[in-house]
């Protein structure tokens, strides 16, 4: 079996048994699905894949209708960046066919030219890892930011020790903790569970911040709201009991970054 018609199949599945409490809704939203990549490259090389990812790639997707496209920027280390490239899918068939649509794309071959190019011995990057993932049923379609405005976002993933913890804490989510999130300003961007990627089982999600004075403004307000002492209190959504490794990146959108 191709691997192309592998994924598609699976990721078929695997989106319709991501979020069991779907199924009691009579007219449930279709999740969404991401694409989350991360690009690791040498700082020096930026430039290229800024001008791969703005003048070849976004134009690509935005004929295809996949979108929008958020592209992010983490800190670099010692020359060394991270850059997350996060995309948004209405059906599994996009998420299988997008490399072959790139692929046949005249016009994407020639835009991305100079990156298709680079040589073994020069990279424009180390390695793209990705994953995807199927938005949770609390917020089953990303909730874009007005890209035109200064922005952080904050992209946090929690990881549990087993698929019954990771089910309790995106219950959490669905059954109280994101309205607390909305009401103190931790404001949403996506919450989806990964079903395919590194790190499982795990629930990603990406807020957005006017600024960072205003992402620890949000945070602090969030860690004393009565209805989060009291929702953390139960012991079925104790943080020792379902989430096991907490990541936490403060991004920068690129100036292209649709969202």
């Amino acid at each position: 079996m191709e691997r192309r018609t592998f994924v598609g199949a699976s990721v078929a599945t695997l989106c319709t048994a991501a979020t069991p409490s779907l199924a009691a809704d009579p007219k449930p939203e279709t999740p969404e699905l991401y694409e989350l990549r991360s690009y690791s490259l040498q700082s020096a090389n930026r430039p290229l894949l800024d001008a791969y990812l703005e003048k070849a790639f976004l134009p690509a997707l935005k004929r295809y209708g996949v979108g929008p496209v958020g592209v992010f920027l983490e800190p670099a280390e010692k020359e060394l960046l991270k850059v997350y490239v996060l995309i948004v899918h209405k059906t599994a068939d996009s998420v299988a066919t997008l490399a072959a649509r790139l692929a046949a794309d005249d016009a994407h071959r020639k835009a991305a030219g100079e990156y298709l190019s680079a040589q073994a011995d020069d990279p424009v990057y180390l390695r793209i890892e990705s994953s995807l993932l199927s938005a949770i049923a609390g917020l089953p379609k990303l909730e874009k930011p007005d890209a035109s405005k200064p922005r952080l976002v904050n992209l946090r993933v929690y990881e549990s020790h087993n698929e019954r913890a990771a089910a309790k804490k995106i219950e959490m989510f669905n059954e109280g903790e994101l309205a607390i999130f909305r009401r103190v300003g931790l404001t949403p961007v996506f919450f989806a569970e990964t079903i395919v990627g590194a790190a499982m089982p795990n629930l990603t999600y990406l807020l957005v911040f006017p600024d960072e004075a205003g992402r620890k403004a949000a945070w602090d307000r969030f860690r004393v709201d009565p209805e989060w002492v009291k929702l953390k209190s139960i012991p079925e959504y104790a943080d020792k009991e379902i989430v096991s490794r907490i990541t936490n990146k403060i991004l920068t959108p690129a100036p292209y970054s649709e969202i």
